[in-house]
């Protein structure tokens, strides 16, 4: 692809058959959203078998999307996610969706890729409990899954190096493109009203695209919660500190994408604004000293929305069922 830049407008070479076609991208911080690029679809499937997989957990009841529900925006909508043992966890979990744009995964960036950040969960004792080890025997002890692990990684013997690598591979599906803001962006003029094109250039000049911009509007900085006044929580999460070790990266945190954050409610990591116009209110003060107006808060809220995009629409697997051999769940253990 070739990108030649005017002052306002880039304009993008594709081609269309065997002809070449140019489509406008406007030159924003803010940058659209590409449709995802399957490369293995197998692996792919098996991924998102896993991720609808309640067997990995040590309750039998919880998968990667109870706290990450794909029909909600990737989340959860509680202040903290609720894990093993009905134990609340202690941050906001944020969404999966577009997570794949993210310089690091968690809000402390401790896991540097979405491989990672997938077998966090499942061993986490406020989350699904399960030790890994005991994941692989479960996966291992259902021949379905022996037999789709083979086929795509070779050999039939599971590991869970395979096991987060499917689940990433799926997780790498879950972009949102097409928003009405992504409509805007790619040139089209009706695709914003007057309100949300004020409420984008306010957000502009305010400053919120210092931190909120690329294809995710966000995710690829930690910044301080708190910069012109300091943010009060009763989380017990301490940010970038807690992997860092550096005192001066408290209360660091990654920042959050605001690519369907009107689906992502309640905000920030401790989930303390209820609402998108709580949040504005809270990031303008706290973020940038300044006090928005009742109409600004309008008018950015609304353009907030226009970063809705196309979920991809996700047929629920049929997941392969428990031999005899297969350790039964025990939900009050």
């Amino acid at each position: 692809m070739m990108k030649l830049k005017a002052t306002s407008v880039a304009v993008a070479l594709v081609v269309a058959g065997s002809a070449w076609a140019a489509v406008a991208v406007r030159d924003e911080p803010i940058k659209p959203i590409e449709p995802a690029k399957v490369e293995n679809a197998a692996k792919v499937e098996l991924g998102k078998k896993l991720w609808f997989e309640p067997r990995l957990s040590m309750s039998g009841i919880i998968s990667c999307n109870t706290c990450h529900n794909l029909s909600m925006g990737g989340t959860d909508n509680l202040k903290t996610s609720i894990g093993h043992g009905w134990k609340a966890g202690p941050v906001n979990s944020p969404t999966v969706y577009n997570s794949s744009l993210a310089i690091a995964q968690f809000w402390d960036g401790r896991a540097a890729d979405l491989k990672e950040q997938a077998g966090g969960p499942i061993q986490a004792g406020v989350e699904m409990n399960m030790p890994h080890t005991l994941a692989v025997g479960i996966l291992q002890s259902i021949p379905g899954y022996v037999e789709e692990f083979e086929s795509v990684y070779g050999k039939n013997k599971i590991d869970i190096d395979m096991i987060t690598d499917s689940i990433a591979e799926f997780e790498k599906t879950l972009v949102t493109p097409d928003s009405r803001f992504d409509k805007w962006l790619r040139g089209d003029d009706k695709a914003l009203s007057e309100k949300e094109l004020a409420g984008y250039t306010l957000f502009k000049e305010s400053g919120c695209v210092a931190c909120h911009n690329g294809p995710a509007a966000g995710g690829t900085s930690f910044q301080r919660m708190g910069v012109v006044e300091p943010y009060k929580s009763s989380s017990p999460a301490e940010g970038r500190s807690a992997v860092t070790g550096a005192d001066a990266d408290r209360f660091n945190f990654k920042v959050p994408t605001l690519r369907n954050v009107a689906l992502t409610y309640p905000y920030f990591h401790d989930g303390e604004a209820a609402t998108l116009e709580q949040a504005v209110d809270t990031m303008g003060r706290l973020q940038l000293g300044r006090t928005y107006s009742k109409d600004e808060i309008g008018q950015i809220v609304a353009f907030l929305k226009t970063l809705t995009g196309e979920l991809p629409q996700i047929a629920m697997p049929v997941l392969p069922p428990s031999s005899n051999a297969t350790p039964r769940p025990d939900p009050f253990k």
